[in-house]
């Protein structure tokens, strides 16, 4: 995997990049392949209306960042 991948002399754009790690092509082509099928199926059930979201907005939160109290007096009603 060196090089970048040319298609008549343009570069063609990175989908993809490994921050860690040195997968085999194997393991690229399994991940690929579960990123697209996943895609392919939220796109068939309309999850997102067909449409790519329309910027880099997580569709997932981080417990972890979720206030746990509006003010040292309330408590959260959702239970968790």
């Amino acid at each position: 995997m060196t090089g970048e991948p040319v298609r008549g002399g343009a570069a063609l754009p990175q989908l993809l990049r490994v921050e860690k790690g040195s997968p085999s092509d194997e393991e690229l082509a399994a991940l690929t392949a579960v990123l697209l099928a996943r895609a392919g199926a939220a796109l068939d059930s309309g999850l997102d209306g067909g449409r790519a979201p329309a910027g880099p907005e997580a569709r997932w939160r981080r417990p972890e960042r979720v206030a746990a109290f509006a003010n040292p007096r309330a408590w959260r009603r959702d239970g968790g």
